[in-house]
């Protein structure tokens, strides 16, 4: 009998262990919620399936509540172009004739076997072992004719008449992965070929879905220098879409359903590379993400600070206080004098803050007042938040009448005089001040006048 050793003490890979330590809140907030996450059936025809399908199992199985709804443009092509059929399209929607219907039948149909035969694979080393998804389906989608657009008879193409949403949720109390192909039915039994994007967005707003991800041809939202955005309000998108600003074809494609599912009440919508592998992993499980996300309102919020940020604040000041970056303060001192801090909060994250305390002066020595614990998380560093809070505390200072703001640091004085503020001589604090002056510190002072 063979017995496998190892070492007592293993070497770690730190850069795996932070990850999972960053994880664990986003474990937590997300269990039990609904994902509704479309995708096109170019990625079922690419190499990406495969990690998309261990993606989507590790997301289930962590707790989160699964709508798949899948698209098939390539392939309906694909099967039209075979029976020597062309493809017809109009302001970007398929013209579906009875010839054509049978085609968008056959393609989703083949579709629909493929990604549950993925969903059900259970090799060991991956993903899915040990794990079973169980997915289930149905006739969620009442849809109605497009009609005739600009003389054009669109036939047998739809749109998304009503979601019957309580019957999806019963699925996913149940805990089924709810697969959804782009098909709608009328009351008279019809079958209508559906836009896949349109109906990720009806159903997502349908279920009240917390998050409504897209997988698509291009890393997200582009402003009008090309260069990709990480996160956008709703008002914001609905701007670039106003301004025909150029996005990739699929990306325009889904613009518009990603806005009115986030104006319909979707918590999040994400715009993710579809070739980028483990996409929704990155964007759901770390800071930054990878795609844009679309929200009814900023992901930062500049407000001033509660009781309850008091051990958010001690979080974020403590590693600045043990390298002597800022002058300790206990729990105590803060929880009294939280009413002078302001602080970021960014997707539920306190991740800066500072505070603004009155100067003490003699009769001719004017209001002053200075900014002080001003402190950013070192992975929202290149956010600007450091300059929002200062520009913050100065509006604050002028609000209350000072006529000058103080800063003492020991690390920052370049930041400061890069915005504006003026190195001074510790004589030039005010006299009150100046007599708390701890001189083995030895701390620039600086100074803005208003």
């Amino acid at each position: 009998m063979s017995v496998e050793t190892r070492e007592t003490h293993p070497e770690t890979d730190p850069r795996l262990v932070a990850w999972i330590r960053q994880a664990a809140p986003y474990i937590h907030t997300f269990r039990g919620r609904s994902f509704v996450i479309a995708f096109g059936g170019e990625i079922l025809s690419e190499d990406g399936a495969q990690a998309l399908i261990h993606d989507i199992a590790l997301l289930d199985a962590i707790g989160i509540r699964l709508v798949l709804v899948h698209g098939n443009r390539p392939q309906i092509d694909a099967d039209m172009l075979e029976r020597g059929m062309e493809p017809r399209f109009h302001h970007g929607m398929r013209v579906t004739d009875a010839a054509t219907l049978e085609c968008v039948k056959r393609a989703m149909g083949v579709a629909r076997f493929d990604i549950q035969a993925l969903l059900s694979q259970g090799l060991p080393n991956t993903p899915l072992a040990g794990g079973f998804l169980r997915v289930t389906g149905g006739n969620f989608i009442t849809a109605r004719p497009v009609g005739v657009v600009d003389g054009i008879d669109f036939g047998y193409t739809g749109t998304v008449r009503r979601v019957i949403a309580e019957e999806i949720k019963d699925d996913l109390a149940q805990e089924n992965v709810v697969l959804i192909t782009p098909l709608g039915y009328s009351p008279t039994g019809e079958i209508f070929n559906l836009s896949w994007e349109d109906v990720a967005q009806a159903v997502a707003v349908a279920i009240k879905a917390d998050k409504l991800v897209y997988l698509c041809d291009g890393p997200g939202l582009l402003n009008k220098l090309g260069e990709a955005i990480d996160a956008i309000t709703v008002d914001e998108a609905q701007r670039l879409i106003d301004r025909k600003v150029p996005q990739s074809p699929e990306v325009a494609h889904i613009f518009r359903s990603a806005v009115a599912a986030c104006r319909g009440g979707v918590g999040r919508v994400h715009i993710l590379d579809r070739k980028a592998d483990g996409a929704m992993l990155m964007e759901f499980f770390t800071r930054d993400g990878v795609g844009t996300v679309i929200t009814e309102e900023a992901l930062a919020k500049l407000r001033d600070a509660t009781i309850d940020d008091v051990g958010s604040i001690v979080a974020l000041i403590e590693p600045l206080e043990e390298d002597g970056t800022l002058v300790k303060r206990s729990r105590e001192r803060l929880e009294t004098e939280i009413n002078r801090f302001s602080v970021i909060e960014h997707d539920g994250m306190i991740v800066g803050c500072a505070a603004l305390y009155p100067v003490p002066g003699e009769k001719n020595e004017g209001a002053s007042g200075e900014l002080a614990c001003l402190a950013v998380h070192p992975d929202f560093r290149r956010g600007g938040f450091g300059d929002q809070l200062r520009k913050h505390i100065e509006t604050k200072a002028k609000k209350k009448k000072m006529q000058q703001l103080y800063v003492l640091t020991t690390r920052t004085a370049h930041w400061f005089v890069e915005r504006g503020f003026v190195e001074v001589s510790v004589d030039q604090l005010p006299t009150r001040r100046r007599e708390l002056y701890n001189y083995q510190r030895r701390s620039k002072v600086l100074v803005q006048l208003f």
